[in-house]
């Protein structure tokens, strides 16, 4: 089952796809050739050799501006609110990261739970050598779960496949996407996580708990949905653009945090990964709910286990136990076996206490697999025991958290072979691929640390066989563990393309600082040599998913060279022929564009003088300007002037819509609006509604200031005026995306005839090695 959904809402009739806010080509221009325009990637790389057909699919996503409209209307709404008033925005994300925190646990309580399930009903099956009807009852519960869980994400939330962040990441940078924040969304991603996950599919819960922690950072920080039909009348100064996305931003990072017990690694994941746009104070903010998502973790975790209370409320015991379970795959139950046992000596195990759950929990400690073992107790009330293991059931273990803390323990030099370790490579990075690929709400954070920890231990298992055990302090670096370590943290960053989380969480969660040089180092090198050969992991999703956006910085290559976009101009990228409205506009005419155009938005001109030209004064969306339609009490007479009597403009709350409300009915009111002939004599008045700070560049401005100044304001819109401020073109999200920039740029570097006596085209100062 393909995850490479499309994420297009087919409209049904195109007087309706006309009213819908989509990007049906560029913003606010007549329409022309714009089949061959797409969008970027994290890289340009990713988008290299998209299909034309796909670049049409990119092209239909609709932008987002990360600033609120700054209107009239807006300013009063303002007026109304607290400012400077940190404590609520603090309250806010420390509800978030404490909320995250829960569902975190709770997810990983159930999962166990499930886990311990299935291990006891194919016990009985295992301890008499039955393998066949293990794999039975295994192979029947966990195609049960798996149907399940892809049944969840296919006909119930597809934005939660695979794990939702390539969505959260293009929403964050400007694009939006359907169904990403809703509460249909949200269930379908914690059941198919869930159930996934327990099935025994090679994959972890931390991309599902991102997209988890984003979604409880949307709905705690708007407090109103329209499928449940909530709207509370609290933290409402929060309901804008700028703020929705700053929670979203920090409830990602709590997630990540909430899976690793590593709230500075979440932070940085979050800056280096996932985030856009970003600032001092969102960095605390987010710090600071990452570190209440760990406390609220690290917290239940120590007092329950299993939903059972084991009365060690607040002691964050680190659990050192290396659990097992039975597997539950043809793979996973039938080759360990073909392989022996491996002694464990003394394993020094739990303090005798009077608990029948740490009793049963003994059972499950080693991957016995039909294995015998012995128990004893010392002179010190300490359960010892002399153990053997079957190792590739403990290699394919069915939670990889523990297979990963297994390998990544020191001291065990031995206890893995090279047959067992390839062999689990072998098939975990096989099957790994094959559940990414699969509609199932899975990450892919503990396949890529589990690979990497394989052929790292590999590695250190052929130094330990060329010098042996080391014992001195000089030696002491020829560990397995140690090499798995290293191993995860380089594939995991060859994959991925991260450095400073990535290395964060390495020594967050293995507690090693002494290894912090050797992983940077590892880090380092896996990513320049990734970088060699193709885009990362989550620029190669975003391009699959067609999900645009936008980089840092801009990569536009001609003829295999690059071209320095400080020798172009605006003007060369820009749409001319721009629809424009006035500040006093006729309601008849205004239906009409709004039913014959797609476009997102409008710039707004208007006279300063009656002898004057036309003056740029601002932008107005698409939806705002439905929003004013529907308000007949708005309207106005004619008069013999720009001047409108007295009225009362409509709130801020009414007119900023994510969506519209009735799609049909405004449909209708377009309808009545250009065919009735008494609304040719009535006029609207957009001056409170427009959005007087909207950015204006000058036709010769600098192309690349240009995207810098887009990308980094977050705009959807950036109007191109001339000299005396009259608007002459209009430059979009996608007109600044590679193949656009590269359609555009190849124009202008066309050869030119003879007579215009221009230099050769390689020779031009703009072509750039």
């Amino acid at each position: 089952m393909s995850s490479l959904f499309s994420h297009r809402t087919h409209v049904k009739n195109c007087e309706e796809e006309m009213l819908m806010a989509e990007d049906h080509g560029p913003d606010l221009i007549h329409s022309q050739d714009f089949r061959r325009q797409s969008s970027i990637g994290r890289s340009s790389l990713a988008y290299k050799h998209c299909k034309e057909e796909e670049r049409e699919h990119l092209i239909t996503h609709e932008s987002l501006d990360y600033l609120p409209s700054h209107s009239k209307v807006y300013k009063k709404w303002l007026q109304e609110k607290t400012y400077r008033k940190e404590w609520d925005r603090w309250l806010l994300m420390g509800l978030i990261g404490t909320a995250v925190g829960m569902l975190g646990f709770l997810i990983h309580q159930i999962i166990d739970s499930l886990i311990k399930l299935k291990w006891d009903l194919v016990e009985n099956y295992l301890q008499d050598g039955n393998v066949h009807m293990t794999w039975l009852c295994a192979l029947g519960i966990g195609l049960a779960m798996v149907v399940l869980s892809s049944g969840s994400v296919l006909f119930f939330c597809p934005a939660g496949s695979p794990s939702g962040l390539p969505e959260i990441i293009g929403y964050l940078n400007g694009t939006s996407i359907q169904h990403l924040f809703n509460i249909k969304t949200f269930l379908g991603t914690f059941v198919s996580c869930v159930l996934a996950v327990a099935s025994g599919l090679f994959c972890g819960p931390e991309g599902p708990m991102i997209h988890l922690g984003a979604l409880l950072g949307c709905g705690l920080s708007q407090l109103q949905s329209d499928t449940l039909g909530i709207h509370l009348p609290i933290f409402t100064r929060f309901r804008n653009s700028a703020d929705k996305r700053s929670f979203i931003t920090a409830g990602a990072g709590a997630g990540i945090a909430s899976v690793f017990r590593a709230p500075i690694g979440g932070l940085l994941f979050t800056l280096e990964e996932v985030s856009s746009f970003w600032d001092i104070r969102l960095a605390w903010q987010t710090f600071f709910c990452c570190l209440m998502a760990t406390f609220t973790t690290d917290l239940l975790s120590s007092s329950l286990y299993g939903f059972v209370y084991r009365g060690h409320f607040g002691f964050f015991e680190a659990e050192k136990r290396i659990v097992f379970w039975v597997c539950t795959t043809t793979v996973t139950v039938y080759l360990p076996y073909f392989f022996p046992c491996t002694p464990v000596m003394s394993v020094r195990n739990y303090q005798l206490r009077n608990n029948s759950e740490i009793i049963n929990q003994f059972k499950r400690d080693i991957s016995e697999y039909s294995c015998s073992s012995s128990m004893w107790i010392g002179p010190d009330g300490v359960r010892y025991s002399n153990q053997t293991f079957n190792q590739a059931a403990a290699l394919l273990v069915e939670n990889g958290k523990q297979g990963i803390t297994y390998l990544f323990k020191r001291g065990t030099h031995e206890e893995f072979g090279y047959t067992s370790l390839c062999t689990a490579l072998a098939f975990y990075f096989i099957l790994s691929c094959w559940t990414a690929g699969s509609a199932v709400a899975s990450g892919l954070v503990i396949p890529m640390l589990y690979t990497g920890a394989l052929y790292g231990r590999i590695i250190g298992l052929i130094l330990v066989s060329i010098f042996g055990v080391q014992t001195n302090e000089y030696g002491a670096w020829i560990d397995p563990g140690l090499f798995a370590t290293i191993g995860a943290a380089s594939f995991f960053s060859g994959v991925s393309r991260l450095t400073i989380s990535l290395t964060v969480i390495m020594v967050e969660i293995t507690n090693d600082v002494q290894s912090l040089l050797l992983i940077m180092l590892a880090v380092m090198v896996a990513k320049m040599v990734g970088d060699l050969f193709n885009a990362s992991l989550y620029s190669s999703l975003l391009k699959l998913k067609l999900i645009p956006y936008l980089d840092v910085e801009p990569f536009v290559h001609h003829r295999r060279k690059w071209l320095d976009l400080e020798l172009f101009s605006a003007r060369d990228v820009m749409e001319p022929g721009v629809k424009v409205l006035h500040l006093k506009e006729n309601i008849a005419s205004l239906a009409r564009l709004l039913a014959s155009t797609s476009h997102g938005g409008f710039p707004v001109v208007c006279r300063p003088k009656p002898d004057h030209a036309e003056v740029f004064q601002g932008t107005i969306k698409r939806l705002e300007l439905c929003m004013l339609l529907e308000n007949e009490h708005i309207f106005e007479p004619e008069t013999n002037d720009d001047t409108f009597p007295s009225s009362h403009p409509l709130s801020y709350e009414k007119i900023t819509v994510e969506k519209l409300p009735n799609l049909s009915r405004l449909t209708m009111l377009l309808n009545r609006y250009t065919t009735d002939p008494q609304y040719q004599q009535l006029f609207i008045n957009l001056e409170p509604y427009i959005n007087k700070s909207a950015m204006s560049v000058q036709a010769h401005f600098s192309l690349q200031r240009t995207y810098v100044i887009f990308r980094t304001l977050g705009l959807r819109h950036l109007t191109v005026v001339d000299q005396q401020n009259r608007v002459v073109g209009v430059i979009t999200r996608k007109d600044l995306m590679p193949f656009p920039l590269e359609d555009r740029l190849r124009l202008q570097l066309a050869p030119q005839s003879p007579d215009t006596g221009e230099q050769p085209l390689d020779s031009r100062p703009w072509m750039r090695s």
